[in-house]
């Protein structure tokens, strides 16, 4: 019986894309780099942003990656909310499943941040946990966030889902033992989210595809 849901946060709760692209291109220009188009970034993110940075930094740079970093965080510290909204459907059918399941956040983002975010689109209150990538030692595609979630809310593999938009989703949930639901209209394209049990294009297709596995058998 299905007892905690996971969601992951850009690209399946929040479009965040434009200001994390603005970002990124403003962190870059002192390497000469970009600018990148939105598109571009939301390939590119996913695993963190010190990962992302450190991808874009050629190994010739006199440029740190720590001033990089710091830009990014500077800029985008200010500029969280100028253009990410929720996805539709988001806050509609949170509402409809309100108390029903134990609900998480696991972002690749900081933790601050991603509250930030939360409360700015109007979803934070819908959750009972969230967790970023300097919350806990590792992040997704490590299964430890998910673990200790499900630790947390006393969540056994066949009582939690994970919710999410990339392979990193995909295979912290397959590693972490539990279904995983995977999202088209963020981040990825669906080739990469062949991996998933469930594959949905819309939100709101979450109140047909939860009731199966809540009533599914171990």
């Amino acid at each position: 019986m299905l007892k905690l849901l996971i969601f992951d946060l850009d690209g399946t709760l929040a479009d965040t894309s434009l200001d994390i692209a603005d970002a990124v291109n403003y962190a870059i220009e002192p390497l000469g780099k970009g600018p990148y188009s939105v598109e571009e970034i939301k390939a590119m993110v996913g695993s963190g942003i010190t990962n992302l940075m450190r991808s874009l930094i050629p190994s010739e740079s006199s440029i740190s990656e720590e001033h990089i970093i710091k830009r990014f965080l500077e800029y985008y510290s200010e500029h969280l909310l100028d253009n990410t909204k929720a996805y539709p459907h988001v806050k509609e059918i949170l509402l409809k499943i309100g108390g029903c399941y134990k609900k998480a956040v696991i972002s690749n983002k900081r933790e601050g941040f991603s509250r930030e975010i939360m409360e700015g689109i109007g979803i934070l209150q819908f959750f009972d946990i969230v967790l970023g990538s300097d919350s806990v030692r590792e992040q997704k595609p490590s299964p430890v966030p998910l673990l200790e979630v499900m630790k947390r809310f006393g969540a056994a593999k066949d009582e939690a889902v994970m919710i999410g938009d990339s392979s990193y989703d995909i295979e912290a949930a397959r590693a972490a033992g539990i279904k995983v639901i995977a999202v088209t209209y963020g981040f990825r394209s669906r080739e990469t989210l062949k991996d998933a049990d469930y594959i949905i294009d819309n939100f709101d297709e979450l109140v047909k595809i939860i009731p199966q596995i809540h009533e599914s058998k171990p």
